[in-house]
């Protein structure tokens, strides 16, 4: 067991593919719960529009408010759905590199473009809430923030395998920039955020 575990550590690269798989469940498991709480407050919202949800705090942290727009129902029903729908798919990738198995380049590739589109989707969403909206759902951010870790330790896990990217981004890896920017646009956020709302957000 020593000997596993020192191997283990001696090995930079399997290290990070464990790190980058287990991020990537960490935020396919944050996006489904979240796009599972927002599945169930959107069939409530179905039967009556006027309902106060449970995350209905105040007029800023108000999920109803951003649910009865229309961007939360872009192809005609709710935008958790899709989560419903993709994120098992991303545990289930998460689950199975973690066991050690190993997909063919062409599968992660498609696996990135989902979760890179799943990213910008995200994005969207969160500028809508934000600018157009002017309310924020908890549940958003859940998943938002999710999403940040799914395309994080999914890209990581594809580059050090070498199914994406040149020797400039494997050396970007190396060299932790990519958690630095992962840091960085988290941190940005929550300063936009309080710096928009302030005392809004617990009045």
């Amino acid at each position: 067991m020593f000997d596993m575990l020192r191997k283990w550590l001696s090995n930079k690269d399997s290290k990070r593919r464990q790190l980058a798989a287990l991020a990537l469940l960490l935020g396919s498991g944050l996006g489904l719960l979240a796009s599972f709480v927002l599945s169930i407050e959107a069939l409530t919202l179905a039967k009556n529009s006027h309902a106060a949800l449970n995350c209905d705090l105040n007029s800023v942290i108000s999920c109803s408010a951003v649910a009865n727009h229309w961007s939360a129902t872009l192809l005609g029903f709710p935008n958790s759905f899709i989560g419903m729908m993709t994120l098992p798919v991303m545990v289930t990738i998460a689950v199975a590199l973690l066991a050690g198995a190993k997909f063919p380049k062409w599968f992660m590739q498609g696996a990135q473009l989902g979760a890179v589109a799943g990213l910008l989707f995200a994005g969207w969403m969160f500028y809508m809430s934000y600018v157009e909206i002017g309310a924020l759902c908890p549940w958003c951010l859940t998943l938002d923030a999710g999403m940040l870790l799914v395309c994080y330790g999914l890209t990581r896990y594809n580059v050090v395998t070498g199914a994406i990217g040149s020797k400039r981004m494997r050396k970007f890896i190396d060299r932790g920039f990519d958690t630095f920017l992962l840091a960085l646009v988290t941190s940005v956020i929550v300063v936009v955020i309080l710096a928009t709302f302030g005392r809004e957000l617990f009045a």
